[in-house]
């Protein structure tokens, strides 16, 4: 149904009056102009609204550009000299993934999205994207993934790439040195790329998230960042991806007129059209404008102007509003005879409206996304629109101009090179000087193009990157110094919690509050919660730290007469992105990448439900690494039995098995406060200390929300070992058979407990092992391993768990209040026989003693299990065993 009454009595009682009033219209748009008109029209739209008149405004517009032609301001290049070297970058992108493919090399690419979208980089490039030796401190551009040849063709161009390192593309080991990734990954280049955007819906997100952090730099007065803007290159098939629109909400609260996404819309995703039936423009337009965005529409290149002004019935217009994307992408794989007649010729108006024109010149009409003077305009009014974020939408053709092969087609995504007639149609296209012999002489690799940096449209190209501050991308690794805390931050992990209990959460929340209040360090620590501060009893912050938000607290607090009253602040410490996990790891990266981005160091430390970490937001995790972030991901309420009472998608038993499949996550599961206190240290020390050779790197702490009595740290303690994973906590003082217990977390105090049954109910002396870091173990034993392989001529290296047992007597028996797989993880490495408990299967609602007993993990499972591995061993009688079965009542629960 439509939202606007279309009724003969709708315009009004009186034809006549109504005429009068639109013949008046008309007149002030041909005398004042459509801006002045656009003005006029938002004043009556507001007194229309103040005098309880319903006047309702349509989400979407009529499918033609948004800015008139009236309004478009003059393009300030030299077109000519741009389109040159532009078409020399689409040649060399293309024939870069092309060679690619030779037979012996075969590493495919994506050839058709930057083909496509050359013109939006291209004016970017040339008049918009600040580097960072501007004044301003540089623009941020998140490059859409696919495009990435092109970014590569234009660093060619710049003299940043060699021919050699073209040839090398996707070819990071094998041409190692002269090697470029498929996709903007940092990681992989690390002085060119800043952001990886190539799993879609990450790039649009942590864009937003940028924007956000920009402003929050500047509203804490950490770094002054008015002057830069994040752009954000996005695929219409992208815009599925829930994250691509989840976060549109958060940059039109927080007015980020600094953010602009420009959407490619090609009207295809990987397999065929995004919206056959529909129009993706359009479906986008009401969104994002529902969404408080400003929408701009670059539909249609500059040869549609005289057409559409033309168009005094509408007819046209209308045929464009009706058309589904499914016909728009056909009469592109057509031509322009099959454009007249299915388009045109569909009212005798229109047909008539390009009667004079060739089919030649009805194939030219091109879509705005291939306009430079479209396209500019539409940059410049998203850089001065001011109170809201600005998405532009720009029409293009997927494989624009790599001929009939690709344009437009469905599998043009998965083409990945070019027969010999496709290149001399694109050399011709594009007026390469390059013979038919030179593309003949070998089909696998035809020639790149570079006319020699002192042709003048290279040194026009220079000249503009020059004015706006340097090359784009470009990513810089020198920082602020940060001062690291100082040995008294640390105290109060020490001291343990006296005759009281904590939990390690509160152990690691009093740690970082200590931290905070570091004079040379505080400012930059970053806490991150998704709504669960009070859960974590980091509600202490709310009146201090206060609350991030750039609008500060315009409303009365119903809690403000409490002393931890919840307190906003566009100075907030504290970011609060809601019931929103992927949001705040988009946060965390933001925070965590400010050291390269801006040259100013933040401390993220991001606490959440563990369950709901790399369960649900592994993917933007790996893009946090592949960014290089630095910053603590905090697991809370860890553990599968602590907190049985929320049930099963509460219970979180496979979280560090989730993250060690991330090379840069270094995971811990402490169980006392003095633990997290010299991990925490030796993380910032390895993050911003500068002696560590990889200081790139995420710390995940798993922390709990039982209370245990934590000791103080005991005289002697072994500091190498909690941080590399392993050291000896309780070594037995009872004679008789020797066992190792090893546990971590929450799992310790059980492990002691079950020492003290083993020796004064079975006279068993069992060593107890505090594990920190099952994964860093395993990595240091893979790592050995891996060492002595390569290197056959040195002596083997033995893994740092195999060497703190070496002299330990006895069956280990490996205990956490995770999945078996976790501690699974050493058993190649530990010499002894060995047994592993573990929360295998779902949780469930209960008692955490019934929890523990059900999986079989508690200190009497601890007991019984060493016991039966002794009795196989022959060092006690099998009945001894038998007889602690039945004592702890094992027999009853038997399945």
């Amino acid at each position: 149904m439509s939202i606007i009454d279309d009724s003969p009595t709708a315009a009004g009682s009186d034809p006549e009056e109504t005429a009068e009033w639109l013949e008046s219209f008309d007149g002030l748009v041909e005398a004042r102009g459509t801006r002045h008109a656009s003005d006029i029209m938002g004043s009556l739209w507001e007194r229309a609204s103040n005098r309880s008149v319903e006047v309702p405004r349509p989400q979407t517009t009529d499918y033609v550009n948004t800015i008139a032609v009236d309004r478009e301001p003059e393009f300030p290049g030299d077109e000519e000299i741009e389109r040159r070297y532009r078409a020399w970058m689409r040649w060399n992108a293309a024939i870069m993934v092309h060679r690619g493919q030779h037979p012996d090399i075969g590493v495919g690419g994506h050839i058709s999205t930057y083909a496509g979208a050359a013109t939006m980089y291209e004016v970017g490039f040339n008049h918009f994207w600040r580097g960072k030796d501007h004044p301003g401190g540089g623009d941020q551009v998140f490059f859409q993934g696919h495009a990435s040849p092109g970014m590569y063709a234009r660093a060619f161009m710049e003299g940043r790439l060699s021919e050699e390192d073209l040839n090398g593309f996707r070819q990071e080991k094998s041409k190692k040195g002269h090697a470029l990734p498929s996709y903007p990954h940092p990681r992989s280049m690390p002085d060119f790329w800043e952001f990886p955007t190539v799993s879609m819906g990450i790039g649009p997100a942590n864009a937003i998230y940028q924007a956000q952090s920009n402003r929050y730099l500047q509203n804490r007065g950490i770094k002054d960042t008015s002057d830069q803007h994040v752009w954000a290159f996005l695929g219409d098939g992208e815009m599925d991806e829930p994250e691509s629109r989840g976060f549109l909400q958060l940059a039109a609260n927080e007015k980020l007129d600094n953010l602009t996404f420009v959407i490619n819309c090609n009207l295809q995703r990987l397999d065929g059209p995004v919206r056959g039936n529909g129009k993706i423009m359009q479906e986008l337009e009401a969104f994002f404008r529902g969404a408080g965005w400003n929408v701009i529409k670059v539909v249609w290149g500059r040869e549609w102007d005289d057409l559409l002004e033309k168009d005094v019935d509408g007819s046209l217009v209308d045929i464009m509003n009706t058309t589904p994307d499914g016909d728009y992408q056909t009469y592109k794989a057509e031509s322009g005879g099959f454009v007249r007649e299915h388009f045109f010729g569909k009212t005798p108006a229109t047909k008539e409206m390009v009667a004079d024109l060739s089919d030649d010149q009805i194939w030219n009409l091109k879509r705005g996304g291939h306009d430079y003077h479209k396209v500019y305009a539409a940059y410049k009014a998203a850089t001065e629109f001011k109170g809201k974020p600005t998405v532009i939408l720009t029409k293009t053709v997927k494989g624009y101009g790599l001929g009939t092969s690709f344009e437009g087609r469905n599998a043009t995504h998965q083409m990945k090179k070019l027969t010999a007639d496709n290149l001399k149609a694109f050399r011709d296209l594009l007026r390469i000087p390059i013979t038919d012999e030179q593309l003949e002489a070998d089909p696998y690799t035809p020639p790149y193009y570079h006319p020699g940096m002192d042709a003048p449209e290279i040194k026009y190209m220079m000249d503009r990157r020059a004015a706006l501050g340097g090359a784009v991308p470009e990513r810089r690794t020198k920082h602020a110094e940060v001062h690291l805390p100082e040995d008294k931050a640390y105290e109060v992990a020490k001291r343990g919690s006296g005759k009281q209990q904590a939990a390690s959460t509160m152990a690691f929340v009093r740690l970082l509050k200590d931290l905070m209040r570091d004079k040379k360090f505080g400012n930059r620590v970053v806490p991150i919660v998704p709504d669960e501060s009070r859960t974590f009893g980091m509600d202490a912050f709310f009146p201090t730290a206060k609350i991030y938000n750039p609008g500060g607290q315009e409303y009365l607090s119903v809690d403000r007469d409490l002393v931890l009253a919840y307190k906003e602040s566009p100075q907030g410490q504290l970011i609060h992105p809601g019931i929103n996990e992927a949001g705040a790891v988009a946060a965390f990266t933001a925070a965590g990448t400010s050291y390269a981005t801006h040259g100013e160091p933040l401390i993220p430390v991001y606490v959440f439900y563990s369950m709901f970490g790399f369960q649900r937001t592994g993917d933007a995790f790996w893009a946090a690494g592949d960014q290089m972030a630095r910053g603590f991901i905090i697991g809370a309420t860890a553990g599968r039995t602590t907190l049985t009472g929320e049930g099963l998608q509460h219970a979180d038993g496979h979280s560090p098995i989730l993250a060690s499949t991330n090379p840069a996550v270094v995971t811990y599961d402490p169980a006392y406060g003095y633990e997290i206190g010299h991990i925490i240290r030796d993380g910032l020390e390895r993050m911003y200390g500068g002696e560590h050779e990889d200081p790139n790197v995420m710390y995940y702490l798993t922390v709990y929300n039982e209370a245990i009595a934590q000791p103080a740290e005991p005289e002697g303690l072994d500091v190498e070992g909690v941080l590399r994973g392993i050291y000896l906590l309780s070594p037995s003082q009872t004679a008789g058979p020797k066992a190792q217990v090893l546990a971590s977390g929450v799992s310790v105090p059980w492990a002691l407990e079950a020492q003290q049954l083993l020796a004064e109910e079975w006279g068993v002396s069992a060593d107890v092992w505090s594990v920190t870091s099952w994964n860093e173990l395993r990595r240091d034993g893979v790592a050995a391993e891996r060492d002595s392989f390569l290197h056959p001529e040195n002596e083997a290296r033995q893994a740092y768990v195999t060497e703190k047992l070496a002299e330990a007597q006895g069956p280990v028996v490996a205990v956490s209040d995770y999945a078996s797989q976790v501690p699974d993880q050493i058993r190649q490495f530990v010499p002894n026989d060995f047994a592993t408990l573990g929360a295998d299967g779902f949780g469930f609602s209960d008692t955490r003693p019934a929890a523990r007993r059900f999986f079989g993990i508690d200190a009497q499972s601890v007991v019984v299990r060493t016991l039966q591995m002794l009795a196989r061993r022959g060092e006690i009688d099998a009945s001894v065993a038998r007889q602690a079965h039945e004592r702890y009542g094992f027999d009853q629960n038997a399945e």
